[in-house]
Protein backbone atom coordinates (compact mmCIF):
# COMPACT_ATOMS: atom_id res chain seq x y z
CA UNK A 1 0.00 0.00 0.00
CA UNK A 2 1.35 3.52 -1.10
CA UNK A 3 1.81 6.28 1.33
CA UNK A 4 -1.06 8.35 1.72
CA UNK A 5 -0.95 12.16 1.16
CA UNK A 6 1.27 14.21 3.30
CA UNK A 7 -1.51 15.97 5.08
CA UNK A 8 -3.02 12.75 6.23
CA UNK A 9 0.22 10.70 7.35
CA UNK A 10 0.25 13.75 9.78
CA UNK A 11 -2.85 14.00 11.09
CA UNK A 12 -3.47 10.85 11.07
CA UNK A 13 -0.20 9.90 12.86
CA UNK A 14 -1.11 12.61 15.55
CA UNK A 15 -4.59 11.10 16.37
CA UNK A 16 -3.01 7.71 16.67
CA UNK A 17 -0.03 9.17 19.02
CA UNK A 18 -2.75 10.88 21.33
CA UNK A 19 -4.55 7.11 21.14
CA UNK A 20 -1.47 5.19 22.10
CA UNK A 21 -0.33 7.73 24.49
CA UNK A 22 -3.10 7.50 26.48
CA UNK A 23 -3.75 3.55 26.31
CA UNK A 24 -0.39 2.92 27.50
CA UNK A 25 -0.25 6.11 30.44
CA UNK A 26 -4.04 6.69 30.80
CA UNK A 27 -3.45 8.92 33.62
CA UNK A 28 -0.82 11.23 32.29
CA UNK A 29 -1.10 14.87 33.72
CA UNK A 30 -2.17 17.03 30.57
CA UNK A 31 -5.23 14.60 29.65
CA UNK A 32 -5.90 12.60 32.35
CA UNK A 33 -9.43 10.78 30.52
CA UNK A 34 -7.91 7.10 31.02
CA UNK A 35 -8.12 4.67 28.21
CA UNK A 36 -11.48 4.16 26.97
CA UNK A 37 -12.20 8.00 26.48
CA UNK A 38 -8.61 7.71 25.12
CA UNK A 39 -9.95 5.07 22.65
CA UNK A 40 -12.83 7.29 21.43
CA UNK A 41 -10.94 10.10 21.37
CA UNK A 42 -8.59 8.81 18.53
CA UNK A 43 -11.27 7.50 16.86
CA UNK A 44 -13.11 10.82 16.43
CA UNK A 45 -9.78 12.77 15.75
CA UNK A 46 -9.63 10.19 12.81
CA UNK A 47 -12.71 10.98 11.62
CA UNK A 48 -12.35 14.93 12.30
CA UNK A 49 -8.83 14.90 10.24
CA UNK A 50 -10.54 12.99 7.49
CA UNK A 51 -8.56 10.45 7.79
CA UNK A 52 -11.50 8.13 7.37
CA UNK A 53 -15.04 8.66 6.44
CA UNK A 54 -17.90 8.11 9.06
CA UNK A 55 -18.92 4.89 7.06
CA UNK A 56 -15.47 3.88 7.33
CA UNK A 57 -15.34 4.15 10.98
CA UNK A 58 -18.62 2.00 11.30
CA UNK A 59 -17.52 -0.39 8.96
CA UNK A 60 -13.71 -1.06 10.87
CA UNK A 61 -16.09 -1.90 14.49
CA UNK A 62 -15.98 -5.93 14.04
CA UNK A 63 -19.16 -6.92 15.52
CA UNK A 64 -18.36 -10.28 16.34
CA UNK A 65 -15.44 -9.38 18.48
CA UNK A 66 -17.45 -7.40 20.91
CA UNK A 67 -19.97 -9.96 20.54
CA UNK A 68 -17.75 -12.71 21.55
CA UNK A 69 -15.95 -10.63 24.22
CA UNK A 70 -19.29 -9.88 25.68
CA UNK A 71 -20.56 -13.38 26.01
CA UNK A 72 -17.70 -14.49 27.56
CA UNK A 73 -17.89 -11.57 30.21
CA UNK A 74 -21.53 -12.72 30.89
CA UNK A 75 -21.08 -16.49 31.48
CA UNK A 76 -17.73 -15.61 33.46
CA UNK A 77 -19.83 -13.66 35.94
CA UNK A 78 -22.32 -16.44 36.23
CA UNK A 79 -19.42 -19.06 36.49
CA UNK A 80 -17.91 -16.87 39.73
CA UNK A 81 -21.65 -16.81 40.77
CA UNK A 82 -21.54 -20.90 40.95
CA UNK A 83 -18.44 -20.74 42.87
CA UNK A 84 -16.37 -21.83 40.01
CA UNK A 85 -13.00 -19.89 41.18
CA UNK A 86 -14.01 -21.00 44.87
CA UNK A 87 -13.12 -24.24 44.23
CA UNK A 88 -10.16 -22.87 42.10
CA UNK A 89 -8.60 -21.54 45.19
CA UNK A 90 -9.57 -24.36 47.24
CA UNK A 91 -7.41 -26.31 44.79
CA UNK A 92 -4.54 -23.94 45.66
CA UNK A 93 -4.16 -24.90 49.60
CA UNK A 94 -5.69 -28.02 48.89
CA UNK A 95 -2.78 -30.67 50.93
CA UNK A 96 -0.47 -28.27 49.83
CA UNK A 97 3.20 -29.87 50.37
CA UNK A 98 5.46 -26.56 50.83
CA UNK A 99 5.86 -23.18 49.02
CA UNK A 100 7.78 -25.15 45.85
CA UNK A 101 4.51 -27.69 45.68
CA UNK A 102 2.13 -23.79 45.94
CA UNK A 103 3.67 -22.22 43.19
CA UNK A 104 3.53 -25.10 40.48
CA UNK A 105 0.05 -25.56 41.82
CA UNK A 106 -0.48 -21.60 40.76
CA UNK A 107 1.16 -21.84 37.61
CA UNK A 108 -1.03 -24.73 36.64
CA UNK A 109 -4.18 -23.67 37.72
CA UNK A 110 -3.45 -20.04 36.56
CA UNK A 111 -3.08 -21.36 32.65
CA UNK A 112 -5.70 -23.77 32.94
CA UNK A 113 -8.67 -21.00 34.48
CA UNK A 114 -7.00 -18.19 31.64
CA UNK A 115 -7.60 -20.80 28.58
CA UNK A 116 -11.07 -20.81 29.33
CA UNK A 117 -12.41 -17.92 31.13
CA UNK A 118 -9.57 -15.31 29.67
CA UNK A 119 -6.32 -14.17 32.02
CA UNK A 120 -7.84 -10.70 32.94
CA UNK A 121 -10.99 -12.48 35.10
CA UNK A 122 -8.80 -15.59 36.25
CA UNK A 123 -5.74 -12.58 37.60
CA UNK A 124 -9.14 -10.64 39.25
CA UNK A 125 -10.28 -13.64 41.08
CA UNK A 126 -6.81 -15.14 41.98
CA UNK A 127 -4.76 -12.74 43.04
CA UNK A 128 -6.46 -12.19 46.78
CA UNK A 129 -6.55 -15.94 46.89
CA UNK A 130 -2.61 -16.11 46.17
CA UNK A 131 -2.64 -13.40 48.68
CA UNK A 132 -4.23 -14.74 51.43
CA UNK A 133 -2.59 -18.34 50.97
CA UNK A 134 0.95 -16.64 51.33
CA UNK A 135 0.49 -14.97 54.42
CA UNK A 136 -1.49 -18.19 55.98
CA UNK A 137 1.79 -20.21 54.73
CA UNK A 138 3.99 -17.24 56.00
CA UNK A 139 5.81 -17.18 52.78
CA UNK A 140 7.14 -13.84 50.70
CA UNK A 141 3.80 -13.50 48.35
CA UNK A 142 6.48 -12.37 45.18
CA UNK A 143 7.52 -15.67 43.06
CA UNK A 144 3.91 -16.75 43.39
CA UNK A 145 2.23 -13.20 41.96
CA UNK A 146 5.08 -13.49 39.16
CA UNK A 147 3.70 -17.23 38.65
CA UNK A 148 0.00 -16.13 38.38
CA UNK A 149 0.47 -13.33 36.24
CA UNK A 150 3.25 -14.50 33.96
CA UNK A 151 1.01 -18.38 33.82
CA UNK A 152 -2.27 -16.83 32.73
CA UNK A 153 -0.43 -14.81 30.02
CA UNK A 154 1.24 -17.98 28.95
CA UNK A 155 -2.33 -20.24 29.61
CA UNK A 156 -4.99 -17.84 27.45
CA UNK A 157 -2.71 -18.49 24.31
CA UNK A 158 -4.48 -21.15 24.11
CA UNK A 159 -7.78 -21.07 23.14
CA UNK A 160 -9.59 -17.72 21.31
CA UNK A 161 -11.16 -17.00 24.50
CA UNK A 162 -8.23 -16.66 26.37
CA UNK A 163 -7.43 -12.97 25.95
CA UNK A 164 -8.57 -10.40 23.26
CA UNK A 165 -6.01 -10.15 20.89
CA UNK A 166 -6.74 -14.21 20.08
CA UNK A 167 -10.24 -13.20 19.87
CA UNK A 168 -9.08 -11.07 17.25
CA UNK A 169 -6.96 -13.48 15.23
CA UNK A 170 -9.70 -16.33 15.41
CA UNK A 171 -12.34 -13.78 14.24
CA UNK A 172 -9.61 -12.43 10.93
CA UNK A 173 -8.13 -15.50 10.60
CA UNK A 174 -11.12 -17.92 10.43
CA UNK A 175 -9.34 -20.43 12.72
CA UNK A 176 -11.51 -22.93 14.01
CA UNK A 177 -11.59 -22.96 18.04
CA UNK A 178 -10.04 -27.29 17.59
CA UNK A 179 -7.47 -25.72 15.14
CA UNK A 180 -6.49 -23.12 17.55
CA UNK A 181 -6.60 -25.15 20.86
CA UNK A 182 -4.31 -27.91 18.97
CA UNK A 183 -2.28 -25.87 17.36
CA UNK A 184 -0.66 -23.97 20.54
CA UNK A 185 -1.33 -26.26 23.16
CA UNK A 186 1.66 -27.84 22.98
CA UNK A 187 3.60 -24.76 22.94
CA UNK A 188 1.48 -23.62 25.96
CA UNK A 189 2.04 -26.58 28.10
CA UNK A 190 5.70 -26.81 27.66
CA UNK A 191 5.88 -23.06 28.34
CA UNK A 192 4.28 -23.23 31.65
CA UNK A 193 6.52 -26.07 32.75
CA UNK A 194 9.67 -23.73 31.50
CA UNK A 195 7.88 -21.12 33.32
CA UNK A 196 7.71 -21.96 36.33
CA UNK A 197 11.51 -23.84 36.57
CA UNK A 198 12.77 -20.66 36.15
CA UNK A 199 10.62 -18.72 38.59
CA UNK A 200 12.16 -22.14 40.66
CA UNK A 201 15.47 -20.91 39.74
CA UNK A 202 15.42 -17.86 40.76
CA UNK A 203 13.73 -17.75 44.22
CA UNK A 204 14.49 -20.96 45.06
CA UNK A 205 16.53 -20.31 48.35
CA UNK A 206 13.41 -17.56 48.94
CA UNK A 207 11.33 -20.63 48.99
CA UNK A 208 13.48 -22.96 50.94
CA UNK A 209 13.42 -20.73 53.78
CA UNK A 210 9.71 -20.98 55.57
CA UNK A 211 9.22 -17.60 58.35
CA UNK A 212 8.42 -18.34 61.82
CA UNK A 213 5.00 -17.14 62.77
CA UNK A 214 6.21 -14.75 65.11
CA UNK A 215 8.10 -12.89 62.15
CA UNK A 216 4.86 -12.39 60.56
CA UNK A 217 2.92 -9.02 61.05
CA UNK A 218 -0.39 -9.74 62.08
CA UNK A 219 -2.71 -12.69 62.43
CA UNK A 220 -2.74 -15.57 60.37
CA UNK A 221 -5.62 -15.85 57.82
CA UNK A 222 -8.02 -18.58 58.61
CA UNK A 223 -8.53 -21.49 55.90
CA UNK A 224 -12.59 -20.01 55.43
CA UNK A 225 -10.96 -16.49 54.48
CA UNK A 226 -8.56 -18.46 52.27
CA UNK A 227 -11.58 -20.03 50.22
CA UNK A 228 -13.90 -17.09 50.20
CA UNK A 229 -14.04 -14.22 47.55
CA UNK A 230 -16.86 -12.48 46.63
CA UNK A 231 -16.37 -10.24 43.36
CA UNK A 232 -17.50 -6.85 43.36
CA UNK A 233 -19.85 -5.12 41.11
CA UNK A 234 -19.40 -1.41 40.43
CA UNK A 235 -23.19 -0.24 41.27
CA UNK A 236 -25.00 -3.03 43.35
CA UNK A 237 -25.16 -1.62 46.89
CA UNK A 238 -24.43 -4.19 49.47
CA UNK A 239 -26.94 -2.66 51.66
CA UNK A 240 -29.66 -3.50 48.76
CA UNK A 241 -28.60 -7.49 49.39
CA UNK A 242 -28.87 -7.28 52.58
CA UNK A 243 -31.83 -5.80 52.93
CA UNK A 244 -33.47 -8.34 50.23
CA UNK A 245 -32.13 -11.18 52.59
CA UNK A 246 -34.25 -9.55 55.72
CA UNK A 247 -37.14 -8.78 53.95
CA UNK A 248 -37.23 -12.83 52.66
CA UNK A 249 -36.36 -14.17 56.46
CA UNK A 250 -39.41 -11.90 57.54
CA UNK A 251 -41.30 -13.04 54.94
CA UNK A 252 -40.91 -16.75 55.70
CA UNK A 253 -41.74 -16.38 59.21
CA UNK A 254 -44.69 -14.78 58.60
CA UNK A 255 -45.77 -17.65 56.46
CA UNK A 256 -45.04 -19.78 59.24
CA UNK A 257 -46.59 -18.34 61.75
CA UNK A 258 -50.18 -18.19 59.10
CA UNK A 259 -49.37 -21.73 58.36
CA UNK A 260 -50.10 -23.11 61.65
CA UNK A 261 -53.82 -22.22 62.53
CA UNK A 262 -53.83 -24.75 65.15
CA UNK A 263 -51.09 -23.97 66.99
CA UNK A 264 -52.07 -19.97 68.04
CA UNK A 265 -55.42 -21.33 68.39
CA UNK A 266 -55.37 -23.79 70.66
CA UNK A 267 -53.17 -21.21 72.86
CA UNK A 268 -55.87 -18.69 72.73
CA UNK A 269 -58.35 -21.45 73.37
CA UNK A 270 -56.46 -22.32 76.73
CA UNK A 271 -56.16 -18.66 77.69
CA UNK A 272 -59.76 -17.79 77.21
CA UNK A 273 -61.15 -20.57 78.88
CA UNK A 274 -59.15 -20.38 82.30
CA UNK A 275 -59.83 -16.40 82.22
CA UNK A 276 -63.19 -17.32 81.98
CA UNK A 277 -62.72 -19.39 85.06
CA UNK A 278 -60.82 -16.94 87.22
CA UNK A 279 -63.66 -13.79 86.25
CA UNK A 280 -66.43 -16.79 87.64
CA UNK A 281 -64.86 -18.54 90.53
CA UNK A 282 -63.69 -14.95 91.67
CA UNK A 283 -67.03 -13.64 91.22
CA UNK A 284 -69.37 -16.26 92.74
CA UNK A 285 -67.13 -16.52 96.12
CA UNK A 286 -66.75 -13.38 96.86
CA UNK A 287 -70.23 -12.60 95.92
CA UNK A 288 -71.69 -15.77 98.11
CA UNK A 289 -69.27 -15.17 101.14
CA UNK A 290 -70.51 -11.74 101.17
CA UNK A 291 -74.89 -12.98 101.36
CA UNK A 292 -73.71 -15.46 103.46
CA UNK A 293 -72.07 -13.07 105.90
CA UNK A 294 -75.21 -10.34 105.96
CA UNK A 295 -77.48 -12.59 106.89
CA UNK A 296 -75.49 -14.30 109.59
CA UNK A 297 -74.70 -10.93 110.93
CA UNK A 298 -78.62 -9.99 110.45
CA UNK A 299 -79.55 -12.56 112.93
CA UNK A 300 -77.13 -12.10 115.59
CA UNK A 301 -75.08 -14.94 115.40
CA UNK A 302 -71.53 -13.21 114.71
CA UNK A 303 -69.96 -10.11 116.27
CA UNK A 304 -68.38 -7.58 113.87
CA UNK A 305 -64.71 -9.00 114.65
CA UNK A 306 -66.04 -12.74 114.01
CA UNK A 307 -67.27 -11.35 110.38
CA UNK A 308 -64.11 -9.59 109.78
CA UNK A 309 -62.09 -12.74 110.77
CA UNK A 310 -64.20 -14.67 108.05
CA UNK A 311 -64.30 -12.19 105.18
CA UNK A 312 -60.67 -12.55 105.49
CA UNK A 313 -60.79 -16.29 105.08
CA UNK A 314 -62.96 -16.23 102.26
CA UNK A 315 -60.36 -13.54 100.23
CA UNK A 316 -57.43 -15.72 100.85
CA UNK A 317 -59.23 -18.65 99.47
CA UNK A 318 -60.36 -16.78 96.55
CA UNK A 319 -56.73 -15.68 96.00
CA UNK A 320 -55.75 -19.31 95.78
CA UNK A 321 -58.30 -20.46 93.45
CA UNK A 322 -56.82 -17.45 91.16
CA UNK A 323 -53.08 -18.69 92.07
CA UNK A 324 -53.59 -22.18 90.84
CA UNK A 325 -55.37 -21.21 88.29
CA UNK A 326 -53.31 -18.64 86.74
CA UNK A 327 -49.89 -21.62 87.69
CA UNK A 328 -51.57 -23.86 85.51
CA UNK A 329 -52.31 -21.50 82.55
CA UNK A 330 -48.22 -20.19 82.78
CA UNK A 331 -48.06 -24.28 82.39
CA UNK A 332 -49.82 -24.72 79.38
CA UNK A 333 -48.82 -21.15 77.92
CA UNK A 334 -45.01 -23.05 78.49
CA UNK A 335 -45.86 -25.97 76.79
CA UNK A 336 -47.36 -24.05 73.69
CA UNK A 337 -44.98 -22.15 73.28
CA UNK A 338 -41.81 -25.28 73.25
CA UNK A 339 -44.38 -26.89 70.56
CA UNK A 340 -44.24 -23.60 68.42
CA UNK A 341 -40.71 -23.14 68.55
CA UNK A 342 -39.80 -26.82 68.07
CA UNK A 343 -42.26 -26.46 64.78
CA UNK A 344 -40.58 -23.03 63.65
CA UNK A 345 -37.09 -24.67 63.83
CA UNK A 346 -38.34 -27.53 62.06
CA UNK A 347 -39.81 -25.20 59.24
CA UNK A 348 -36.94 -23.22 58.84
CA UNK A 349 -34.60 -26.00 58.25
CA UNK A 350 -37.23 -28.32 55.89
CA UNK A 351 -37.00 -24.38 53.68
CA UNK A 352 -32.74 -23.96 54.37
CA UNK A 353 -32.56 -28.03 52.84
CA UNK A 354 -34.74 -27.19 49.53
CA UNK A 355 -33.25 -23.73 48.99
CA UNK A 356 -29.23 -25.75 49.37
CA UNK A 357 -30.93 -28.25 46.68
CA UNK A 358 -32.16 -25.16 44.62
CA UNK A 359 -28.45 -23.83 44.48
CA UNK A 360 -26.93 -27.48 43.43
CA UNK A 361 -29.23 -27.50 40.80
CA UNK A 362 -28.48 -24.32 39.64
CA UNK A 363 -24.71 -23.97 40.14
CA UNK A 364 -25.18 -27.92 37.78
CA UNK A 365 -27.16 -26.02 35.25
CA UNK A 366 -24.71 -23.41 34.80
CA UNK A 367 -21.64 -25.58 34.24
CA UNK A 368 -23.48 -28.27 32.17
CA UNK A 369 -24.06 -25.40 30.08
CA UNK A 370 -20.79 -23.78 29.98
CA UNK A 371 -19.52 -27.21 28.97
CA UNK A 372 -21.83 -27.17 26.66
CA UNK A 373 -20.92 -23.74 25.07
CA UNK A 374 -16.85 -25.22 25.09
CA UNK A 375 -18.17 -28.22 23.06
CA UNK A 376 -19.91 -26.26 20.87
CA UNK A 377 -17.14 -24.29 20.13
CA UNK A 378 -14.87 -27.39 19.17
CA UNK A 379 -17.12 -28.64 17.14
CA UNK A 380 -16.71 -25.39 14.53
CA UNK A 381 -19.90 -23.42 15.45
CA UNK A 382 -19.35 -19.61 14.79
CA UNK A 383 -17.76 -18.44 18.43
CA UNK A 384 -19.56 -15.34 18.59
CA UNK A 385 -23.42 -16.76 18.46
CA UNK A 386 -22.20 -19.59 20.53
CA UNK A 387 -20.60 -17.19 23.36
CA UNK A 388 -23.81 -15.14 23.23
CA UNK A 389 -26.14 -18.27 23.27
CA UNK A 390 -24.80 -19.78 26.25
CA UNK A 391 -24.81 -16.16 28.07
CA UNK A 392 -28.51 -15.88 27.40
CA UNK A 393 -29.03 -19.59 28.39
CA UNK A 394 -27.58 -18.78 31.40
CA UNK A 395 -29.49 -15.57 31.91
CA UNK A 396 -32.77 -17.82 31.60
CA UNK A 397 -31.50 -20.44 33.52
CA UNK A 398 -31.31 -17.81 36.76
CA UNK A 399 -34.72 -16.83 36.82
CA UNK A 400 -34.67 -13.60 37.85
CA UNK A 401 -33.68 -10.36 36.85
CA UNK A 402 -30.33 -10.22 34.82
CA UNK A 403 -29.54 -6.56 35.62
CA UNK A 404 -26.51 -7.21 38.41
CA UNK A 405 -25.13 -9.75 36.48
CA UNK A 406 -24.89 -7.62 33.36
CA UNK A 407 -23.71 -4.81 35.13
CA UNK A 408 -19.90 -6.49 35.96
CA UNK A 409 -19.52 -6.84 32.56
CA UNK A 410 -16.71 -4.05 31.39
CA UNK A 411 -18.88 -2.83 28.84
CA UNK A 412 -15.90 0.27 28.97
CA UNK A 413 -13.84 -2.73 27.46
CA UNK A 414 -16.03 -3.28 25.02
CA UNK A 415 -16.42 1.40 24.27
CA UNK A 416 -12.39 1.11 23.82
CA UNK A 417 -12.29 -1.65 21.54
CA UNK A 418 -14.89 -0.11 18.96
CA UNK A 419 -12.62 3.39 19.33
CA UNK A 420 -9.38 1.24 18.89
CA UNK A 421 -10.83 -0.49 15.83
CA UNK A 422 -11.78 2.93 14.05
CA UNK A 423 -8.17 4.40 15.38
CA UNK A 424 -6.04 1.53 14.22
CA UNK A 425 -8.32 0.92 10.80
CA UNK A 426 -7.13 5.21 10.12
CA UNK A 427 -3.74 4.46 11.04
CA UNK A 428 -3.02 1.87 8.21
CA UNK A 429 -5.15 4.16 5.93
CA UNK A 430 -1.82 6.17 6.35
CA UNK A 431 0.08 3.85 4.43
CA UNK A 432 3.00 3.48 7.68
CA UNK A 433 1.97 0.32 8.99
CA UNK A 434 2.57 -1.15 5.13
CA UNK A 435 5.96 0.93 4.26
CA UNK A 436 7.64 -0.36 7.55
CA UNK A 437 5.76 -4.07 6.92
CA UNK A 438 7.43 -4.16 3.26
CA UNK A 439 10.84 -2.70 4.69
CA UNK A 440 10.79 -6.24 7.51
CA UNK A 441 9.31 -8.71 5.50
CA UNK A 442 12.50 -10.01 3.27
CA UNK A 443 13.67 -10.70 6.83
CA UNK A 444 10.56 -11.83 8.69
CA UNK A 445 9.71 -15.09 6.39
CA UNK A 446 8.38 -17.87 9.05
CA UNK A 447 10.01 -21.03 6.57
CA UNK A 448 13.57 -20.67 8.46
CA UNK A 449 14.38 -20.04 11.89
CA UNK A 450 16.23 -16.32 10.95
CA UNK A 451 13.20 -15.19 9.68
CA UNK A 452 10.91 -16.73 12.99
CA UNK A 453 13.27 -15.19 15.16
CA UNK A 454 12.95 -11.63 13.57
CA UNK A 455 9.19 -11.72 13.16
CA UNK A 456 9.03 -12.64 17.05
CA UNK A 457 11.34 -9.43 17.74
CA UNK A 458 9.50 -7.36 15.87
CA UNK A 459 5.92 -8.69 17.51
CA UNK A 460 7.61 -8.50 21.05
CA UNK A 461 9.14 -4.42 20.72
CA UNK A 462 5.10 -3.46 19.53
CA UNK A 463 3.41 -5.58 21.99
CA UNK A 464 5.25 -4.07 24.49
CA UNK A 465 5.26 -0.50 22.92
CA UNK A 466 1.91 -0.25 21.59
CA UNK A 467 0.24 -2.81 22.95
CA UNK A 468 -0.62 -6.18 21.66
CA UNK A 469 -3.81 -5.95 20.64
CA UNK A 470 -3.45 -2.90 18.32
CA UNK A 471 0.09 -4.82 17.19
CA UNK A 472 -2.28 -7.62 16.43
CA UNK A 473 -4.47 -5.36 14.55
CA UNK A 474 -1.34 -3.74 12.56
CA UNK A 475 0.44 -7.08 11.71
CA UNK A 476 -2.09 -9.95 11.19
CA UNK A 477 -3.38 -9.03 7.52
CA UNK A 478 0.00 -8.45 6.36
CA UNK A 479 2.02 -11.61 8.51
CA UNK A 480 -1.05 -13.72 7.33
CA UNK A 481 -0.49 -12.51 3.64
CA UNK A 482 2.82 -13.38 3.18
CA UNK A 483 2.84 -16.54 4.65
CA UNK A 484 0.26 -17.46 2.46
CA UNK A 485 2.64 -16.68 -0.53
CA UNK A 486 4.29 -19.85 0.94
CA UNK A 487 1.56 -22.11 1.73
CA UNK A 488 -1.50 -22.56 3.31
CA UNK A 489 -0.33 -24.05 5.88
CA UNK A 490 2.32 -21.79 6.55
CA UNK A 491 -0.44 -19.27 6.60
CA UNK A 492 -2.23 -20.74 9.62
CA UNK A 493 1.19 -21.52 11.52
CA UNK A 494 1.72 -17.46 10.95
CA UNK A 495 -1.38 -16.58 12.80
CA UNK A 496 -0.70 -18.79 15.64
CA UNK A 497 3.20 -17.35 15.93
CA UNK A 498 1.50 -14.33 16.63
CA UNK A 499 -0.91 -15.38 18.98
CA UNK A 500 1.71 -17.08 20.54
CA UNK A 501 4.47 -14.19 20.95
CA UNK A 502 2.19 -11.34 21.14
CA UNK A 503 0.74 -12.93 24.09
CA UNK A 504 3.70 -14.21 25.42
CA UNK A 505 5.23 -11.05 25.17
CA UNK A 506 3.44 -9.66 27.87
CA UNK A 507 5.38 -11.37 30.39
CA UNK A 508 8.50 -9.21 29.44
CA UNK A 509 7.63 -5.90 31.57
CA UNK A 510 4.93 -5.00 33.92
CA UNK A 511 3.06 -2.82 31.38
CA UNK A 512 3.30 -5.42 28.91
CA UNK A 513 0.10 -7.10 29.60
CA UNK A 514 -3.21 -6.09 31.43
CA UNK A 515 -3.16 -9.08 33.62
CA UNK A 516 0.03 -7.86 35.01
CA UNK A 517 -1.29 -4.69 36.15
CA UNK A 518 -4.00 -6.47 37.55
CA UNK A 519 -2.16 -8.85 39.99
CA UNK A 520 0.07 -5.76 41.06
CA UNK A 521 -2.45 -3.12 41.62
CA UNK A 522 -4.24 -6.11 43.55
CA UNK A 523 -1.28 -6.87 46.10
CA UNK A 524 -1.13 -2.43 46.27
CA UNK A 525 -4.61 -2.72 47.64
CA UNK A 526 -3.63 -5.51 50.09
CA UNK A 527 -0.91 -3.27 52.07
CA UNK A 528 -1.20 -5.35 54.90
CA UNK A 529 0.91 -8.17 53.20
CA UNK A 530 4.00 -5.21 53.09
CA UNK A 531 4.62 -6.11 49.58
CA UNK A 532 4.39 -4.18 45.82
CA UNK A 533 4.89 -5.95 42.99
CA UNK A 534 7.73 -3.27 41.40
CA UNK A 535 8.79 -2.69 37.67
CA UNK A 536 12.20 -4.03 37.97
CA UNK A 537 11.35 -6.92 39.82
CA UNK A 538 9.26 -7.79 37.30
CA UNK A 539 11.67 -7.16 34.47
CA UNK A 540 14.29 -9.51 36.41
CA UNK A 541 12.27 -12.25 36.06
CA UNK A 542 10.21 -11.08 32.79
CA UNK A 543 13.44 -10.46 30.04
CA UNK A 544 14.72 -13.98 30.54
CA UNK A 545 11.27 -15.70 30.85
CA UNK A 546 9.60 -14.07 27.96
CA UNK A 547 12.93 -14.78 25.53
CA UNK A 548 13.52 -18.40 26.76
CA UNK A 549 9.56 -19.47 26.45
CA UNK A 550 9.25 -17.62 23.47
CA UNK A 551 11.99 -19.08 21.82
CA UNK A 552 10.90 -22.83 22.64
CA UNK A 553 6.89 -21.96 21.74
CA UNK A 554 8.27 -21.30 18.05
CA UNK A 555 9.20 -25.03 17.57
CA UNK A 556 5.82 -26.26 19.32
CA UNK A 557 3.59 -24.04 17.24
CA UNK A 558 1.72 -26.34 14.71
CA UNK A 559 -0.11 -24.89 11.53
Amino acid sequence: MAMAPTVKVVLGSIAFAIFWVLAVFPAVPFLPIGRTAGSLLGAMLMVLFRVITPDQAYAAIDLQILGLLFGTMVVSVYLERADMFKYLGKLLAWKSKGAKDLLCRICLISAISSALFTNDTSCVVLTEFVLKIARQQNLPPQPFLLALASSANIGSSATPIGNPQNLVIAVQSKISFGGFLFGILPAMFVGVVVNALILLCMYWKLLSVQKDEEDASGEVVGEDDVVSHRFSPATLSHLTSLNSQELLNSTSESAVVQSSPNVNGHTNHVESTLRNRVNLAEGNNIQGSSDHIEGLSDRGYFSESEIRKESSRNSDASKEVVNSVSTHSKRVSSVNAVEFDGFLKTTEENFGFSKKWKRVVWKTGVYLVTLGMLVSLLMGLNMSWTAITAALALVVLDFKDARPCLEKVSYSLLIFFCGMFITVDGFNKTGIPSTLWEFMEPYAKIDHIGGMAVLAAVIIVLSNVASNVPTVLLLGARVAASAAMLSPASEKKAWLILAWVSTVAGNLSLLGSAANLIVCEQARRAQYYGYNLSFWSHLKFGFPSTLIVTAIGLFLVRG
